[in-house]
């Protein structure tokens, strides 16, 4: 890069939010932009979790852009090589790939209160630009708890996120800690390799039949000869879990009869009168993300299988000691303990027009305008931001209503001619987030009596929309100016 790079938008992160960002940009006739990458292929989560078994727990005609539909999905859940493999089509279809920088990872990036513009540092080299959109993800930075002895332990440890296909599993007495999503996912696909596998459990996660199969080369060629068979079949994906919102939301005891039937399918695989107790959750089904599956029951029923219900308290050795005193032996550490959600690590990294971070700005909590501008920041937008997560369907949705909101932003700047920046008003971000909470506390969220990855270190939910994904787009369908600032160059600074 040289030293005078300027562009008009800077789009950080390549996976779904990134890859939307750009593609309505380029449909939009805007050119002069970039993707910044910091890894050497496109693809976010989708590359990065390369574990065995890993797969989308949303129906594949539903986890995928509405302008670039897929009629050939192998699978009702596709597997993440078949995600990825879409995104790279994506990438390739739209011509983005001019348009991006691999191992180029945002080390900083400031407001230029002068200028009006970001100044970004890259270990490729600096560059400039008019906007920033930050799609860097909430599930991009995997997290690793602080265990005692943990640097001391002999054998082989990673997070799920960043499997060591390297590492031969065979024969080997190996620890999952967690049982969240990922967990549910390896644990059936390693147990028959392993020698011994013990599975270090928090909390128990509810876990639903995973309705999947293969969709027959009959469905495809339909869905490719009669377009409007795959827009009635997404539509009917979409609908049926709009519908299931207000249970989440408005009424979380309707949700008893979700667990009713999560019970039956974990009696239906567990015998043992203990280890089901061990299994069954005490807080409301969809306070914690409902997990799919329908293997993992019948996998933690094995003899060589141990489930331990206290989380990992230290490491002595090669010995793992979970909380209530019991102890087991491993040559390999797996730590399926999720990511950085509500204190994502890009915030330490951008700087707004205060001179602060973003993680400083939000150090009791993040809160940003229809989950997109944060106060402070200007021409800044973060694709998936606070408060824009799902509990029951596909983000693609949401991102999909935030790259209208972009759209809308960067017609307003042209509207507005000359050097000028948008930033939102303080008193917007404050009764945005506020409206947001007070809507939250009859949710099953706030109210099933869990603690969360939604939740942050104050317990407010910061993560989760709590609405219709409907709602969701019309709220973000046009940028109100009556909700930000304009901010223009002072006047005799240069042009």
């Amino acid at each position: 890069m040289r030293a005078d790079d300027h562009v008009r938008v800077a789009v950080i992160g390549s996976g779904f939010g990134g890859l939307g960002a750009a593609v309505r940009l380029r449909r939009m006739g805007i050119t002069d932009f970039v993707v910044l990458e910091r890894a050497d292929a496109v693809g976010g989560t989708w590359r990065d979790n390369t574990y065995p078994g890993c797969a989308c727990d949303v129906p594949s005609h539903l986890y995928s852009f509405s302008f670039a539909p897929n009629p050939r999905w192998p699978r009702s859940f596709s597997g993440q090589e078949h995600i990825r493999a879409y995104l790279e089509w994506v990438t390739d279809t739209f011509g983005l790939r001019p348009h991006i920088r691999l191992n180029s990872e945002v080390e900083s990036a400031r407001w230029d209160n002068e200028e009006l513009h970001w100044v970004i540092d890259t270990p490729r080299g600096p560059l400039t630009a008019d906007m920033v959109v930050s799609a860097t993800g909430a599930l991009s930075d995997p997290k690793l708890p602080d265990i005692p002895g943990l640097s001391g332990f002999p054998g082989k440890v990673f997070h799920t996120a960043r499997w060591d296909h390297d590492y031969d599993l065979r024969g080997k007495r190996v620890a999952m800690v967690g049982t969240g999503a990922s967990a549910i996912q390896i644990v059936p696909s390693i147990e028959r390799e392993v020698d011994r596998l013990t599975v270090f459990q928090r909390t128990p996660p509810w876990v639903l039949p995973r309705a999947d199969r293969r969709i027959s080369g009959f469905e495809q060629w339909l869905h490719s000869a009669l377009p409007f068979t795959r827009a009635a079949r997404r539509r009917l994906l979409w609908t049926i879990r709009e519908l299931q919102v207000g249970a989440f939301v408005r009424h979380p005891g309707q949700l008893r009869v979700v667990e009713k039937i999560a019970e039956r399918h974990m009696k239906r695989a567990v015998k043992d009168p203990q280890l089901r107790a061990a299994l069954t959750p005490d807080y409301r089904i969809g306070c914690k993300r409902i997990l799919l599956s329908n293997d993992w029951y019948p996998a933690l029923a094995k003899p060589h299988v141990d489930v331990v219900t206290g989380g990992l308290r230290e490491i002595r050795g090669s010995t793992l000691v979970a909380s209530d005193g019991t102890t087991a032996e491993a040559d390999a550490v797996i730590f399926g303990t999720g990511f950085h959600v509500t204190d994502m690590p890009i915030a330490d990294r951008v700087k707004g027009a205060n001179g602060t971070t973003l993680a400083e700005e939000w150090q009791h909590g993040m809160a940003a305008l229809r989950g997109s501008t944060a106060a402070a920041f200007p021409n800044f937008m973060m694709i998936i931001g606070p408060n824009t997560g799902l509990g029951n369907s596909s983000m693609i949705l949401m991102i999909e209503s935030q790259l209208n909101y972009l759209a809308d932003y960067l017609a307003k700047l042209d509207a507005l001619g000359g050097r000028a920046a948008l930033t939102p008003r303080p008193e917007a971000v404050e009764n945005w987030n506020r409206d947001i909470q007070e809507r939250m506390r009859r949710t099953v969220w706030n109210t099933g009596g869990c603690t969360s990855w939604y939740l942050d270190a104050s317990g407010r939910n910061t993560t989760v929309w709590p609405g219709t994904t409907a709602a969701f787009r019309k709220e973000t369908r046009t940028l109100d100016l009556g909700e930000y600032d304009v901010v223009r160059a002072r006047e005799g600074a240069p042009a």
